[in-house]
């Protein structure tokens, strides 16, 4: 069993294709197809259920890939180490962020960082927060910024609370509302909404707003793109309660201070065993210092 193949199972995992997977391992897929049906035969068992839409972990599969991401993970933390004892961040550094992040400007931090570190292979995940914590948790992500209700716990991950903030209602610059000073949820509730999945933690901030304020509201459109929910309020189909720290970033549209608003908290999470020097020093980017043996969920 090598690294290798280990490398190439999490990545058809990570992308549900063994092209997609080929692609980001910069192999022809003939290779990588080769070396995943040399491990399955090692292993006794099959991987990967293959269909002509899909291609996913089997029960078997599942089974190796915690195990395999470890060993991955510390094998390039092997590396990475021996490289920051003699003064180079290399190896990887994979993040995850949601889209309506604001404690930060993460784009503009990946910047200074990759001039700062030419030689760390960067990866960026953009997802939901429920998403990203069973990311970090597997590996497969070291950091995550995260945006949940402020009632929300964290377990199994490092973690620091980064930000409050308070929602308010994002509408199009020609909706009845956009001239108001004030709103509560009771007004709202007759508008239609955009928000996340039903069951999402960015979501459930809102609904439980609603339920605790008496009062009902109709989501019709469920988008987990950020970009395609302004686009949807400046057509005036719906409106939003988005987080103020974000809605600066948007352009075309109008905030109003909600009076009973539901409240959001950054966090940042970590996996506390595969904290690696490439994540160390872009947190630094950002001012932020982790003592792994003394902060924790």
């Amino acid at each position: 069993m090598e690294l290798q193949q280990m490398r190439y199972v999490i990545a058809v995992a990570e992308t549900s294709s063994f092209t997609r997977a080929a692609e980001r391992c910069l192999v022809v897929q003939s290779a990588l197809s080769h070396q995943i049906a040399r491990l399955e035969r090692e292993l006794g068992a099959r991987l990967f259920d293959r269909t002509s839409r899909r291609v996913r972990p089997t029960p078997a599969g599942e089974a190796f890939l915690p195990a395999a991401r470890q060993a991955v993970n510390a094998a390039e933390r092997a590396a990475a180490e021996v490289a920051a004892a003699v003064g180079e961040i290399r190896g990887r550094l994979a993040i995850g962020v949601i889209p309506t992040v604001a404690a930060f400007d993460i784009p503009a931090a990946l910047h200074a960082f990759r001039r700062r570190h030419p030689q760390v292979r960067v990866r960026l995940h953009v997802g939901a927060s429920e998403t990203l914590v069973e990311l970090v948790k597997e590996g497969a992500l070291e950091i995550a910024f995260l945006g949940l209700p402020s009632t929300a716990t964290l377990e199994g991950v490092g973690s620091r609370l980064l930000a409050d903030d308070r929602l308010v209602a994002v509408v199009a610059p020609d909706h009845p509302l956009a001239g108001e000073a004030e709103v509560d949820l009771a007004r709202l509730s007759s508008e239609v909404f955009v928000d996340k999945p039903a069951g999402s933690a960015g979501r459930l901030q809102s609904d439980r707003a609603f339920a605790a304020a008496g009062v009902p509201r109709e989501v019709a459109f469920e988008v987990t793109d950020a970009g395609f929910v302004t686009r949807l309020i400046r057509q005036n189909l719906c409106v939003a309660l988005l987080p103020s720290a974000y809605t600066p970033h948007l352009t075309g549209v109008a905030t109003v201070p909600v009076r009973d608003a539901p409240t959001r908290t950054e966090h940042l999470v970590w996996n506390r065993s595969t904290l690696t020097p490439a994540a160390t020093a872009f947190l630094a980017e950002l001012d932020i210092v982790i003592d792994q043996e003394t902060e924790g969920s």
